[in-house]
C-alpha cells in the first residue's frame, strides 16, 4: 500500500502544473513550446534588436528610442491609410475613428522625444560616430508617413535603391493619393466646390495651397456657425493631427539643435537648417489659413 501510494505521489509531482490548486486565481504556468504572449507580441525578436556601435552606455537608450519612433511610425500609417480607404467608400465614421487614434498615437509618439530632449552635446558626441551616414531622413517608414501628408518628393527615393522591396512600397506610396487627397475628393463628392485642377493634379508632387480649397474650408466652418457638422468634425480632426505631426517637427528640432547646435546633421544634411525648414510648413495648409476669413 505505501509503495502504490509513493508511485502515485511520484506520478502527481511529475504532472505539468496548472496554476497553485489552493488559489484558483493564480494563472496558468504550464505551455507546450513559447508562451502565447510570445507568440503573439513577439518580445523575444523585439528585445533582442538593439546592437550598440559604442561603448557609450548612453547609446542604448537613443537607439531604443529610434526604433519605437519607427514602431509608432509603423502605427500611425497604417491609421492614416485605413482612413484614407475609407473616405474613398464614403465612410466617414471610420476615417473619423482611424484619424482619433492617430491622434492618440501621435501623443505618444512625440512623447518619444523625452528621452532625448535634454542630450548635452557632449552626451551626444560620446557615440555619435557610432551612426556613421545613418539619419531619421532615410527612415522609409516616416518617408510613407510625410507622403501621406502630401509632402511628396521623387527624390527622396534615391536613399532606398539598394532595398528593392522598400523602393517598390514607397514608388507605390508616391503615385498614390495622399490622406488629404482622399478628403478633398470627399468635399467634391459632397458638393464642395473643390477645383478640378486640385482633384487632377499630379500625386507624385508636393501638394501646395490653393485659394479655392481655403474657400470651401471657410465655408464649411462659415455655414456652421456656432453650431457643429460632420465636415467641421472632420476639419476639426484633421486639424488636431497636423497640430501634432508639427508638434512632433518642433520637438525634433529643439532636441537637434540643444544636443548638436547648428553641426551638419549625420548622413550630411543641413541638420537644424533642415529641420527649421520641415518645422515651418502647415500640414493641411488651407484649413490654417481659412479661419482667418472665417
Amino acid at each position: 500500500m505505501s509503495q502504490h501510494h509513493d508511485a502515485y505521489h511520484a506520478q502527481a509531482q511529475a504532472q505539468p502544473q496548472h496554476g497553485n490548486e489552493a488559489d484558483p486565481d493564480t494563472p496558468n504556468l504550464d505551455f507546450q513550446g513559447t508562451t502565447p504572449y510570445e507568440d503573439y507580441v513577439q518580445a523575444s525578436v523585439l528585445t533582442h534588436l538593439q546592437h550598440p556601435r559604442s561603448d557609450d552606455p548612453g547609446e542604448m537608450v537613443f537607439l531604443v528610442t529610434t526604433q519605437v519612433m519607427e514602431l509608432w511610425f509603423t502605427v500611425i500609417v497604417h491609421e492614416w491609410e485605413t482612413a484614407a480607404q475609407a473616405l474613398r467608400e464614403d465612410d466617414l465614421p471610420t476615417a473619423m475613428a482611424a484619424l482619433r487614434r492617430s491622434g492618440h498615437e501621435l501623443e505618444s509618439l512625440n512623447d518619444s522625444w523625452k528621452p532625448l530632449a535634454h542630450l548635452t552635446p557632449g552626451q551626444f558626441n560620446a557615440y555619435r560616430s557610432a551612426l556613421g551616414e545613418g539619419s531619421g531622413f532615410q527612415s522609409a517608414m516616416y518617408r510613407r508617413l510625410e507622403f501621406l501628408l502630401g509632402e511628396k518628393s521623387a527624390s527622396m527615393l534615391v536613399p532606398h535603391r539598394g532595398s528593392p522591396r522598400v523602393h517598390e512600397e514607397l514608388e507605390k506610396a508616391l503615385a498614390e493619393p495622399s490622406l488629404y487627397d482622399e478628403v478633398l475628393a470627399f468635399l467634391a463628392r459632397r458638393g464642395c466646390a473643390v477645383p478640378r485642377s486640385v482633384l487632377d493634379r499630379d500625386l507624385t508632387r508636393r501638394y501646395e495651397p490653393d485659394p479655392l480649397v481655403e474657400e470651401v474650408w471657410r465655408r464649411i466652418y462659415a455655414e456652421a456657425g456656432a453650431g457643429d457638422s460632420e465636415l467641421v468634425r472632420l476639419g476639426e480632426q484633421l486639424t488636431e493631427v497636423a497640430e501634432l505631426v508639427w508638434r512632433w517637427r518642433n520637438d525634433h528640432l529643439v532636441a537637434t539643435r540643444r544636443a548638436m547646435g547648428a553641426k551638419t546633421g549625420t548622413g550630411g544634411s543641413a541638420g537644424v537648417a533642415w529641420l527649421e525648414k520641415r518645422a515651418a510648413k502647415n500640414v493641411f495648409p488651407e484649413l490654417w489659413t481659412a479661419r482667418s476669413h472665417v
